[in-house]
């Protein structure tokens, strides 16, 4: 008997007949499990599925920003927050958040690199090629346990490119302080002066001072020009010149409500006003200029598509000289009366019309914004009359040689729907000192000299003319007159060679009219620049000619400069006709 337990086949028997009251057991206490379940089931059908529950307002806000951030994707995301995150204005940013798929992304950022393409005809662009150079440069050479774009000085490169003049203290160390600083000699950490001489609508002379007080390689940007003493709380170290002097003490720097802890110094009261001119640049550079016309500047912001009727207007812009850095840029916008919605009242009628404009520079920046409204009110009685002339409005620009985007929007005040959007690039030219050169040529319906007092000021005020340009109906189109009108004519030369002896210049300036239909010169006359101005390297020729002799048709006048002293020439060109 125990030889038969031992055996395989005894052992497998007994264990088979050792499960089956196991098996049996579990069948009978999974049947009345499988009823409870069945019984559940039924009374769960009474009640809804919790995942067909519709989701309330805050739960369907919150997977709609859920799924939005999900389609928008990393690629999308990168280029708001990174590629152009110092460049892209606020109503830019949200705008391109609100869009709703890839396609109309796409699109966004293709119209949003072409406004700021200074050549719109261009297939390049060189502002986008500048900026992502300006974004490598930034992370090759500022990064600071983050990626040099990141930083302040990465931030300052990219909106306004590399600075005039740098000053570079990498180790910090002994410092000689200049007398606005307090004078001494002192211990700095490590800082960087950077000076821009000139930044549009900001002003000349911008001073931006960055400091690596962590001694860790990240320079930040800083309105205290103290923050760089390393010595400021060392007791008899690091003294300013006051403090050598017994004139000051270390704690009168920290007492002020300024600013600066430079303390007291020879130069204090007068660094003490200008804090706030530098807290005002600081905000010029992190800020673009409030808008009036808020409803139209998002056809300049993102180019929306005008729904109602076209505005149509024309532009012309002319360049004269100020200094070798600033070039004075008069625009001029006319409006045609015809084209305006105007609404009588008391027998007086008015058709307002807002204009918007805006210059920015090659990297993007707004450099110049003008706005205003142009309003002419006049009988009702001579509305037939007036809806034969134009409104003209002019708006004279100071702006540094380079190339530039000009946007202009105008609207129609009484018809809200019915605007108009004019956008083209412009260069500003830049006059050499050793180059002839010659402003706009500018034919003009009226020009006059104004009284001294209002030499260089008002609307159409160049120097002491008042001059209102001739505009055409379209770029392609000369400038019209009639026979009972003057032909004004306007030009600057500049730079003229002038004689070592007798001081004086030596140039002949000719002027010629020709009939275009047979190339045959209608007036061809010439003087000497002794006669104009004897000993100035610059002229201004004004002639003023009646039309009355010539017959309808095109013309060409054409004022040529001959430089006898330095043996240059110049020639500049204008058609009109004449109805």
């Amino acid at each position: 008997m125990s030889m038969m337990c031992r055996s395989p086949q005894f052992r497998i028997a007994a264990c088979l007949m050792l499960l089956v009251p196991f098996v049996a057991g579990r069948a009978q206490s999974s049947a009345p499990a499988g009823a409870a379940a069945a019984e559940q089931n039924q009374n769960a059908g009474d009640q809804p599925d919790p995942l067909k529950r519709q989701p309330s307002d805050k739960e369907r806000r919150a997977q709609q920003k859920q799924l939005q951030k999900e389609i928008m994707g990393e690629t999308y995301k990168k280029w708001l927050d990174v590629d152009v995150r110092w460049i892209i204005t606020p109503d830019e940013a949200k705008a391109f958040k609100t869009l709703s798929n890839n396609e109309e992304r796409d699109q966004f950022i293709e119209q949003f690199w072409q406004r700021r393409n200074p050549n719109p005809d261009s297939e390049e662009n060189d502002f986008k090629e500048e900026h992502y150079r300006r974004i490598a440069y930034a992370n090759e050479h500022f990064p600071a346990g983050k990626p040099g774009w990141m930083t302040d000085r990465g931030h300052i490169y990219i909106a306004y490119g590399p600075p005039d003049e740098k000053e570079e203290h990498p180790s910090g160390g002994s410092y000689d302080r200049p007398l606005n600083e307090g004078g001494g000699t002192t211990s700095t950490y490590p800082f960087e002066l950077w000076t821009y001489r000139y930044l549009e609508g900001i002003g000349n002379n911008i001073n931006i001072e960055f400091v690596d007080t962590c001694m860790c390689g990240d320079f930040h940007m800083t309105l205290d020009r103290s923050e760089k003493d390393a010595l400021a709380h060392v007791s008899g170290a690091g003294q300013t010149l006051y403090e050598q002097m017994g004139m000051s003490t270390r704690q009168q720097r920290f007492q002020g409500s300024g600013i600066e802890s430079l303390g007291n110094g020879p130069m204090g009261a007068m660094e003490n006003a200008k804090q706030f001119d530098r807290i005002s640049d600081a905000a010029k550079l992190m800020a673009p200029p409030p808008v009036k016309f808020k409803d139209m500047e998002q056809y300049l912001v993102t180019h929306k598509v005008l729904t109602g009727p076209v505005f149509p207007f024309d532009v012309r812009t002319d360049y004269v000289k100020v200094t070798n850095d600033t070039i004075l840029v008069p625009v001029t916008v006319q409006i045609r009366n015809r084209d305006v919605t105007y609404q009588d009242k008391n027998g007086v009628s008015r058709g307002p019309v807002n204009i918007l404009g805006r210059v920015t520079t090659i990297s993007g920046r707004i450099a110049q914004t003008f706005e205003d409204t142009v309003d002419n009110p006049y009988p009702t009685e001579l509305r037939d009359a007036k809806m034969q002339t134009s409104e003209i409005y002019w708006k004279a620009l100071p702006l540094r040689p380079g190339t530039y985007r000009l946007d202009v929007v105008i609207k129609d005040v009484n018809n809200p729907d019915h605007v108009g959007v004019y956008s083209r690039s412009m260069t500003v030219p830049k006059y050499d000192d050793d180059q002839i050169g010659a402003s706009s040529l500018i034919l003009a319906d009226k020009m006059e000299k104004v009284p001294s007092k209002q030499i260089g000021a008002g609307s159409f005020v160049i120097a002491n003319t008042y001059i209102r340009p001739r505009l055409s109906d379209a770029p392609a189109i000369p400038v019209s007159f009639k026979r009972d009108q003057k032909l004004n004519f306007w030009m600057q030369v500049y730079n003229l060679g002038i004689d070592e002896k007798s001081r004086q210049n030596q140039a002949t300036i000719e002027y010629q009219i020709v009939n275009l239909a047979d190339n045959k010169s209608i007036l061809d006359t010439s003087e000497k620049s002794g006669a104009i101005s004897p000993n100035s390297d610059q002229l201004t020729l004004e002639k003023s000619l009646p039309l009355a002799s010539l017959q309808p048709g095109k013309y060409q006048v054409t004022i040529k400069v001959n430089d006898e002293i330095n043996k240059q020439q110049l020639a500049q060109s204008a058609p009109f006709t004449v109805e």
